[in-house]
């Protein structure tokens, strides 16, 4: 079973935080004694919210969820037992509004990839954990969806890098896109699109190797004769 979890990605300038809330008890009645006009008492009993409540075991299950993946290098040093454990968080969370509809305008966005077991993706993990010369920074999913009803374009990004000569983490971006169709409450069917990579930026060490050779031989040949009036004006000064 392939699992894939990720959590929402905000702007780089608003602060996230988590808050552990406690799960409210499912009695929760209170008494309030209340007089009016000193001349009797009643009790009024306040019920519990089952939406709030709901709401409230959600985000509980959400935060275990985030709780269990820690750790594991997005699933690539994940034990056995870990990833059964991963996977009851994911059930329990998947359990919630189970057969509703998907909500497009929820899952349009751009999600990093926090926890998977795809061999695909896993493989990819291992290579920049054992290869020198191989560096994989996050990866997201973009769903382009919004305005949809059964389907979109979904993209792949992949943020990667060659030490040294690229820049670190995000030296290259490879975006793999598809179409999906919405097939059930819990499937898409995918249509490959295109793949390529982007946003290539080298490093400081090879900007500097290169850029001699890069240079137009004009702008060389005219630094060289500045050099040279600079250092005949040099000999011609007369002390005082």
């Amino acid at each position: 079973m392939e699992i894939a979890f990720a959590a929402s990605v905000y702007p780089t300038n608003v602060k996230r935080v988590i808050y552990e809330i406690r799960p409210h008890s499912s009695k929760l009645v209170t008494n309030k004694r209340r007089s009016f006009h000193n001349k009797f008492l009643c009790s009024v009993a306040v019920a519990p919210d089952r939406n709030r409540v709901s709401e409230v075991e959600l985000e509980n299950k959400k935060h275990n969820l985030l709780l269990a993946v820690q750790d594991t290098q997005r699933g690539l040093a994940a034990t056995a037992d870990q990833r059964s454990i991963i996977e009851e968080a994911l059930v329990s969370v998947e359990g919630y509004n189970m057969g509703a509809p998907l909500d497009m305008a929820v899952l349009d966005g751009t999600w990093r990839l926090q926890y998977t077991s795809a061999p695909d993706v896993v493989v990819l993990l291992e290579a920049a954990a054992r290869l020198p010369f191989f560096q994989v920074g996050q990866i997201y999913q973009k769903f382009e969806c919004r305005d949809q009803l059964r389907g979109g374009v979904i993209r792949n990004v992949v943020r990667w890098s060659i030490p040294n000569l690229l820049e670190e983490q995000e030296g290259a971006t490879l975006v793999v896109s598809a179409k999906f169709d919405v097939v059930s409450v819990r499937n898409i069917y995918l249509q490959f699109e295109e793949i390529k990579v982007q946003d290539i930026n080298i490093s400081e060490q090879l900007q500097a190797l290169i850029a001699p050779a890069l240079l137009p031989r004009s702008f060389l040949s005219l630094q060289e004769k500045i050099e040279d009036y600079n250092e005949v004006n040099l000999d011609q000064v007369t002390p005082l």
